[in-house]
């Protein structure tokens, strides 16, 4: 497949582009006047009205002291007039919206995670039109006088819901305790990153991420109207709560007898703390290897039977790396490719410190980007981090008496899974046929907690000036 040349000017930079920041705020808005709504769109395109301009993906040679962004929901794009004809070309899970039940059923917002208990006015889902996202770069004061001005902007045509604030942990830490964003796909035609991080991972089709470019089945996704359509995204926008104390005593209460809990840490996850993962560092987290190598590994080594972890002896077939992006092990009518996301998410809520608890809301915040949420966003969480039947049937090096895949894998993701202790599993290979050796983990509860989400399509360049010129 040709790489093809992308506009990066006309491309909202979190799509393509990671920032690299400190704090950040989103805002949650409703539009009340849809005129003045559009107006301050076309501020924003322009950099016009004491706003500053939205980021793109084009290459920037001096730093911007911070970076902002623009989505809508699907009630947005009504509101600022795109036809109900119009709407029906768009993806179908945005269509729905994330507090429909039928989207919430297949991500698991259930219980206490289900939509009628989010935050910030996003239970009510045809409420919530508009979010508007500011990254900032280390300067507190910065982050509130460009807070100041876009309120200033959107005061009488949009009305403020809430806003969320998110501030990142050193060393790209969640509250988890684990070093997070290392695994985001390439993407074919993105631009060039600065340190550049090479790894073994296949380069992803254009049209996974932006619509209007081939995707992975080779296919394309687009929306009626063009101008809409080529260089947008959709994209889920999500309030995890991490449950942190919570965590820490399911480590330490189920970890198997004999197991250390940082080493159950690492199973669950499929990395250790330090980001080090379990197919290259199996026996301890040692020294932190190079970003070159953080990512380069597969699970199944054909060459090399010493190496291949077909069965996860090494990592857990239901590890959340493994669950999240299979690489090269075998799953149901699909291949991993397919079904990418890109995460521009940070933590929200102060570092939690052991010796001096505060219990205070923590958690993660951010877009979970895509080209399809129905392909992308929602079968990854629904086929993949809430069954343990997407993989296939596999044999290892030592045949079926050392096992077989289907056995090496139960219940659900340990981190975004429902996970009710009458219900919940996870699964420790052992050798042996049919999973006879296995260690089973049982009874354990959920840690994170939906707070708060939508369904959000990220226009063009082109799309926003489309918007702001409806009538």
């Amino acid at each position: 497949m040709p790489t093809p040349t992308i506009d990066y000017a006309d491309v909202q930079g979190t799509i393509l582009r990671g920032y690299r920041v400190d704090m950040a705020r989103h805002f949650i808005l409703q539009i009340t006047d849809a005129p003045g709504a559009r107006a301050f769109i076309a501020s924003l395109v322009d950099g016009t009205g004491g706003v500053p301009r939205i980021t793109t993906a084009a290459r920037w040679t001096t730093k911007p002291e911070c970076f902002v962004n623009l989505s809508f929901t699907c009630g947005g794009l009504a509101a600022l007039g795109v036809t109900q004809r119009q709407l029906l070309s768009f993806d179908l899970a945005f269509q729905r919206g994330a507090t429909s039940a039928q989207s919430a059923a297949l991500v698991g917002d259930v219980g206490e995670s289900a939509p009628a208990n989010w935050i910030g006015g996003m239970s009510n889902g045809q409420n919530v039109h508009v979010v508007l996202n500011l990254w900032v770069h280390e300067n507190p004061a910065v982050l509130e006088r460009v807070t100041r001005q876009l309120r200033a902007a959107f005061a009488g045509c949009l009305a403020e819901l809430s806003a969320h604030d998110a501030a990142a942990l050193p060393d790209n830490q969640v509250h988890f305790g684990y070093r997070d964003n290392i695994a985001q796909p390439t993407v074919q035609g993105a631009p060039p990153r600065k340190r550049p991080v090479p790894d073994d991972q296949a380069v992803v089709p254009t049209g996974e991420f932006l619509l209007g470019y081939l995707n992975a089945n080779n296919a394309t996704y687009s929306v009626v109207p063009p101008e809409l359509s080529t260089n947008s995204s959709y994209a889920a926008f999500r309030i995890l709560e991490q449950d942190v104390p919570g965590f820490e005593q399911l480590l330490r209460t189920f970890a198997p007898q004999g197991m250390d809990p940082e080493m159950f840490a690492a199973k669950v996850c499929g990395r250790w703390r330090n980001g080090n993962p379990l197919e290259l560092m199996p026996d301890a987290p040692g020294a932190v290897l190079p970003m070159d190598q953080l990512n380069a590994f597969h699970y199944l080594n054909a060459a090399d039977p010493a190496q291949d972890d077909t069965l996860g002896l090494r990592c857990p077939i239901g590890s959340h790396i493994r669950r999240n992006n299979p690489r090269d092990m075998a799953v149901v009518s699909t291949r991993s490719v397919n079904h990418r996301i890109v995460r521009r998410a940070m933590p929200y809520g102060p570092a939690y410190d052991p010796e001096h608890p505060v219990d205070v809301p923590r958690g993660l915040i951010g877009y979970f980007i895509n080209g399809s949420i129905t392909n992308q966003f929602e079968f990854l969480q629904g086929q993949w981090n809430l069954t343990p039947n997407f993989v296939m049937s596999a044999t290892g090096p030592g045949g079926p008496d050392a096992g077989n895949a289907v056995f090496n894998i139960s219940g659900e993701d340990v981190f975004l899974g429902i996970n009710d202790p009458s219900s919940s599993s996870f699964t420790l290979a052992a050798l042996g046929r049919n999973g006879a050796n296995n260690t089973r983990v049982r009874g354990f509860p959920r840690t994170i907690t939906t707070r708060g989400g939508a369904y959000c399509f990220l226009p063009s360049i082109t799309g926003l000036r489309y918007l702001a010129a409806l009538s």
